[in-house]
């Protein structure tokens, strides 16, 4: 717990000396499935909304593609890869966060497993937008090109180690047996951490203890 506050503070400080100019400011904080980006992002928010700015989170999980599409696909047991979003979609939001005043995004609902739209409000009052996902700092086309688009980066490094016992739990508190959570988070969510450690793309902040 310590050791993430600590973290906030740094990258809170890094993000006013970022504050030099009048565009909306985009944070990418990205890092392998388990890594702690939605904790984190929570946390950062939690921290600039108590100061003079006003911060949104954007998780790129609204651009999942759906189950049934998937399915057809063949890719329904790899959900979560890179080619099981829709990157054009994401890319057209994040390019729209950067130019328009209010942006309307679409949000993923774990509980149904289904992405529903018009579900979140970027208000015009925003100044910083933090964005989190797997793939933001990733060095494969379609993706690298994104790392152009934030103002500041930070990428979670931990050991596949930690990230498989942490995905095990994340499975077991969504109603799993522990047999069917070690499943999951071997077969397809650990193979997809290996893809973001493996290629990735240098970041402002890389934290390897959050």
């Amino acid at each position: 717990m310590e050791k993430v506050e600590d973290t906030v503070i740094q990258i809170y400080n890094d993000l006013l000396r970022v504050d030099d100019k009048d565009e909306r400011i985009i944070v990418g904080i990205s890092g392998a499935p388990g890594s702690g980006k939605s904790t984190l992002s929570q946390r950062l928010l939690n921290k600039i909304n108590k100061s003079k700015h006003v911060a949104a989170v954007i998780p790129m999980d609204g651009y999942h593609l759906d189950n049934s599409l998937l399915k057809d696909l063949g890719l329904l047991q790899r959900k979560g890869a890179p080619e099981t979003f829709d990157f054009v979609g994401f890319k057209h939001l994040l390019l729209r966060v950067k130019n328009e005043d209010e942006v309307v995004y679409p949000v993923f609902d774990r509980e149904r497993e289904i992405s529903i739209a018009g579900t979140g409000l970027i208000k015009k009052n925003i100044r910083i937008v933090i964005v989190e996902g797997n793939y933001l700092l990733f060095d494969e086309e379609p993706w690298s090109c994104l790392s152009e688009l934030w103002d500041y980066s930070v990428f979670l490094d931990l050991e596949l180690s930690v990230l498989e016992l942490r995905l095990v739990d994340r499975w077991i508190d969504h109603g799993f047996s522990r047999a069917e959570a070690q499943q999951k988070a071997v077969g397809n969510d650990i193979q997809n951490a290996k893809r973001v450690i493996a290629s990735r793309i240098q970041a402002t902040r890389t934290i390897s203890d959050a």
